[in-house]
């Protein structure tokens, strides 16, 4: 299954590799782990297991296997189950949302609440993200690395997050998602940020999708780069001091980041085109494969024609030998190809 969804499309614009899958509750740690060993490395939600990740707002992963129970926080994105009101409670309290969904049961299609989802695409201040995204972006702040050089006279800095065999084989299938830093600069504004090019990045002011770019945060620089990533910092001022802070908890400096778990997601294609429209929200496809009853209704008819075929084609076989009720026919047949 996993060869096959990686064949046909992308994980993710940020990776090729699927990093998450459905999980049923009542699973050992050795069957997770087990799991885990095929590059599987978020499962939900609620697994049910002891060690969690985003059951609530201080429910912080602290290490790779609190990933293999993640919560499910702010309700259903359904129609008459969701709740505005308990989607809208959980993003203010901030941490990890993961929304659940279902868009088909059998032949029935499942509304969406649209008042959830219009908050989500207009209003929710908020890292709209997935599963994969959100593990790689936890990963890079377990292990990072950057460079930089202020250049007074130019009044120019110049930063990168570096890429280091111990950070990546920390996390080998990680995503390069961007990374968000916290810089502060004293006695300089900041102008503008370049990349190596000289075009200036995105400016990632209200801008709630990853991406890589800048925005500031008070008197306060963030700035938002995958690893490899090399960006010039234009300044104003003079006799320049700064501080590399820290990477943010959630990208863009968001304090609550939303993903959509869309459980048991039998055509990929389908239930993604009813939210052409709200381009704000981000799935997790949950991807399970159809019955082959429902998929290949032809495949029965198909088994009986060649159960018949095989049938008589061994009566042809021993009636050449004489055998069997076909003996007479493939007899006289036979006799008749020899006197020829």
């Amino acid at each position: 299954c996993r060869s096959y969804i990686e064949n046909n499309t992308e994980a993710s614009k940020w990776g090729d590799d699927a990093l998450s899958t459905y999980a049923p509750d009542g699973l050992t740690m050795a069957q997770h782990n087990y799991i885990a060993s095929q590059d599987f490395v978020v499962h939900g939600d609620e697994t049910g297991l002891i060690d969690t990740a985003w059951h609530n707002v201080t429910d912080v992963p602290n290490d790779v296997w609190d990933w293999y129970n993640l919560g499910r926080r702010g309700g259903s994105l359904e129609k008459e189950i969701g709740s505005l009101e308990t989607v809208q409670n959980a993003v203010e309290e901030g941490g990890l949302v993961n929304l659940y969904w279902i868009g088909r049961v059998n032949d029935a299609t499942i509304r969406h609440d649209r008042d959830i989802a219009d908050y989500l695409q207009n209003d929710a201040q908020a890292w709209m993200t997935t599963w994969g995204q959100a593990w790689s972006y936890w990963s890079s702040n377990r292990c990072y690395q950057h460079s930089n050089q202020l250049d007074q006279e130019a009044a120019t800095f110049t930063f990168s997050s570096i890429v280091t065999e111990q950070c990546t084989s920390v996390s080998p299938n990680a995503w390069n998602v961007p990374a968000t830093w916290r810089l502060s600069f004293e006695n300089a504004t900041v102008v503008d940020v370049q990349d190596v090019l000289g075009q200036s990045m995105t400016n990632l002011t209200g801008e709630r999708q990853t991406a890589e770019g800048w925005r500031m945060d008070g008197d306060e620089l963030l700035v938002s780069v995958k690893r490899g990533t090399v960006v010039t910092v234009i300044l104003d001022g003079e006799d320049i001091s700064f501080d590399v802070h820290n990477q943010t908890e959630f990208w863009n400096g968001y304090d609550a980041a939303v993903t959509i778990a869309a459980h048991d997601t039998t055509d990929l294609f389908l239930w993604s085109k009813r939210f052409d429209d709200e381009d704000q929200l981000r799935f997790t496809w949950l991807v399970s494969p159809r019955t082959v009853e429902g998929r290949l209704p032809w495949l029965p008819y198909a088994s009986l024609v060649a159960g018949v075929v095989t049938i008589v084609a061994m009566m042809g076989i021993l009636g050449r030998e004489g055998i069997g009720p076909l003996a007479g026919i493939m007899h006289n047949k036979n006799h008749q190809y020899e006197e020829e």
